[in-house]
């Protein structure tokens, strides 16, 4: 099993750490992740696609066509990736005057989009493998360990082009905690944004949401938070220390990229992991499951 391994811009820049995690949990796993030559950013789903519909599309086209070129379906880390690739994808697959003129831009580079391969998420790839091969890796099961899962607004939506899970009460990212032994917590307002989005045009409400998000996963007695987007993964791992440096340190939830998780419960060293890149510390987690906790940066 091989995949084309689409990076975008977040991961490689500011939390290769992420990275890591995933090339490793895959690697025990079996799968292949190629790299993708040449690839761009995937054009951000939030505010490339409002501003020019046909420019977004293009630019995941020539993405796509690496990918094709590669023989190759591929594999997304960030679900705003997952989102822009996948909906460029279907929709250039649907419409054919949209398909032909995105190819005529396409032409100028030398390059045409085909609709050869697939496009998909973290979570995908883990159900093709299968649930319990996957469990059959946990040599050491986060026992005791209450985990809030976030799924964001890219993993799910729009429903009717991505087509994963229910849009509205979704279940397969819990369902994948629980195979790590650790326990999924139900709390309020699961599928609240993380507001990154609204970052760009009011850091003040964008905060607000992380916090009211906070307060949820507090209230429902969760040891930690787990994300599939790096997006989401700054909004609560960083701007949560801003909120603690505002407020006098009223939350101290420590973040974690799934995969993460999996490598813990698949017996991978925390120092092999970037947990002290971490800007909220993993340590309280670390410890209720028997770990030591790597030295922090923060």
């Amino acid at each position: 099993m091989s995949y084309a391994l689409f990076l975008g811009c977040m991961i490689p820049l500011r939390l290769p750490y992420m990275e890591t995690a995933a090339r490793k949990v895959l690697d025990l796993l079996g799968v292949e992740l190629l790299d993708m030559p040449n690839a761009s950013c995937c054009g951000d789903p939030i505010s490339f696609q409002s501003l020019d519909r046909e420019t977004w599309l293009a630019i995941a086209a020539r993405n796509l066509c690496i990918a094709e070129e590669m023989g190759k379906d591929i594999l997304t880390l960030c679900s705003g990736c997952y989102e822009t690739l996948k909906t460029a994808n279907v929709t250039l697959k649907r419409e054919r005057p949209l398909r032909e003129e995105v190819n005529r831009i396409l032409s100028e580079v030398g390059r045409e989009f085909k609709g050869t391969i697939e496009v998909k998420n973290l979570l995908e790839v883990l159900q093709e493998i299968g649930a319990e091969k996957v469990r059959s890796f946990v040599t050491r099961p986060l026992k005791g360990l209450r985990v809030a899962t976030h799924y964001g607004c890219h993993l799910v939506r729009p429903s009717d082009v991505l087509n994963f899970d229910d849009p509205m009460r979704p279940v397969i990212f819990d369902r994948f905690i629980e195979l790590t032994g650790a326990e999924s917590v139900s709390y309020q307002k699961k599928m609240l944004c993380c507001g990154a989005g609204l970052r760009m045009v009011d850091t003040k409400k964008a905060l607000r949401l992380v916090e009211m998000k906070l307060g949820y996963v507090e209230e429902a007695g969760a040891d930690c938070m787990a994300v599939l987007c790096p997006y989401c993964m700054l909004q609560y791992d960083v701007m949560q220390r801003m909120v603690r440096h505002r407020d006098g340190g009223k939350y101290n939830i420590p973040v974690f990229y799934y995969p993460e998780l999996l490598c813990l419960s698949m017996g991978v060293p925390p120092e092999e992991l970037g947990l002290r890149f971490h800007r909220t510390s993993p340590e309280s987690v670390l410890k209720k499951i028997g770990l030591n906790s790597p030295p922090s940066i923060s």
